[in-house]
């Protein structure tokens, strides 16, 4: 797999490497060694899957508080996303900085997300299925996000947002 850099220092792109043959092909999505040599987390506790049935819906902007931060590895297997991250850490150059990309079962792209960003999507199919993995447990009390429309931020969205939960409607937005 080939590991492409971000505007952030500590997420990837990750592109998939396949060998084709007449019956279609192989590619490897996690290998601990090639995390391991560029110091990236390789022990995943959960392994989580989201379906999203509706082009145009908004999942986001999550993210667990410390010392609940989690990894995460977001591939989507069916369909298409556009895949937004956030640096909210405090004093990293790229602080409230983010960046999209588009996911898609196609392209076979991978997300690395590192701990302190908020993650978050938008479906650009229907039908869209994604699996996560994650490096820390899940924890209720930790768990939080920041309004995916916060004008600190700026994310621009593709599409028009057709569904999107209370939860996530609710957000705060970042002091500014």
């Amino acid at each position: 797999m080939r590991f492409l850099e971000t505007k952030f220092a500590d997420a990837w792109l990750l592109e998939p490497e396949p060998i084709r043959d007449e019956r279609g092909y192989f590619a490897r999505t996690f290998c601990v060694r090639e995390f391991a040599e560029r110091g990236l987390e390789t022990q995943f506790v959960q392994h989580s899957r989201s379906y999203s049935a509706k082009k145009g819906t908004l999942r986001g902007m999550h993210y667990q508080t410390p010392p609940h931060t989690e990894v995460k590895i977001v591939t989507c297997v069916a369909g298409a996303i556009y895949d937004v991250i956030v640096d909210l850490r405090p004093g990293s150059p790229t602080f409230r900085t983010w960046q999209g990309f588009e996911l898609s079962a196609e392209n076979g792209r991978q997300l690395y997300v590192p701990a302190g960003f908020a993650h978050g999507f938008q479906t650009l199919t229907d039908g869209a299925l994604l699996n996560y993995l994650i490096s820390a447990f899940y924890e209720p009390n930790a768990s939080t996000g920041v309004s995916y429309d916060d004008p600190t931020i700026g994310i621009r969205w593709p599409l028009p947002v057709s569904v999107i939960s209370e939860r996530d409607k609710s957000w705060a937005r970042l002091a500014a």
